[in-house]
């Protein structure tokens, strides 16, 4: 019962601006388990933050966080289906080891246990959670194609309820929506464009209870990506 978001903007912001979504987003979402951000730094690089505390209680990990400027930036908020996992290796996003995106994942997987025993034999196994099988797969597979494209074939060889977000180093943001449960949903919240989990919500209290000021509210279809231009303005693709 995780939450995820990515967003862009065409000029730097703060990341605290965000902060009061975000924390609305974990309460009404249920997650409290563990929170990660990724965000595309000043000189072109992806820095990054986990904690396997709430983000409401990772009071100095948000307050350092959230006084960087950036024009990208994906946050995960955990609650995971399996309580076994809540530890710093299954906190999530996954930063890619060569630099070139970082990645989070909402819902479930449901063909993962034969590659995590693959890349577990290749010592690339550090926790016990199906989204680090995802990224190890994901490692492997990028030069196949690009981001929406290759979220979608991960939904295919994963299969399951599964939200994928991704943002690469070149600062563009997305989000892939395949969970029927936990619907995706873009919309601006002043100059910054979003694509957002729904808080498991099979309707529209997003709006309502977390992003109450939100403008140009969409839902992006099941087994589509959202990816968002410079000025943050969302375009689904297939």
């Amino acid at each position: 019962m995780c939450e995820q978001y990515v967003a862009r903007a065409a000029e730097p912001f703060r990341i605290d601006e965000l902060w009061p979504f975000t924390e609305r987003l974990e309460r009404f979402g249920l997650a409290g388990f563990g929170w990660g951000a990724a965000w595309r730094s000043s000189d072109g690089g992806l820095c990054s933050h986990r904690d396997v505390r709430a983000f409401i209680d990772d009071t100095e990990g948000a307050a350092r966080v959230g006084a960087q400027e950036t024009t990208a930036l994906l946050v995960h908020l955990r609650r995971p289906s399996r309580l076994s996992t809540l530890q710093l290796p299954d906190t999530q996003p996954f930063d890619d080891p060569a630099g070139r995106y970082s990645f989070s994942h909402n819902g479930d997987f449901r063909d993962w246990r034969s590659l995590r025993t693959r890349y577990r034999g290749d010592g690339r196994i550090h926790g016990r959670s199906d989204t680090e099988v995802g990224a190890r797969w994901l490692e492997d597979a990028w030069a196949d194609g690009d981001g929406a494209t290759l979220l979608r074939a991960m939904h295919d060889r994963f299969k399951g309820q599964a939200n994928l977000a991704l943002l690469t180093a070149d600062g563009t943001p997305y989000h892939y929506a395949g969970n029927s449960e936990n619907p995706v949903f873009a919309f601006r919240l002043g100059r910054i464009g979003l694509a957002s989990t729904g808080i498991y919500s099979l309707d529209r209290s997003l709006f309502r209870f977390v992003a109450s000021g939100a403008t140009d509210r969409r839902l992006i279809r099941l087994g589509s990506t959202a990816t968002q231009d410079r000025n943050g303005m969302p375009t689904p693709t297939s």
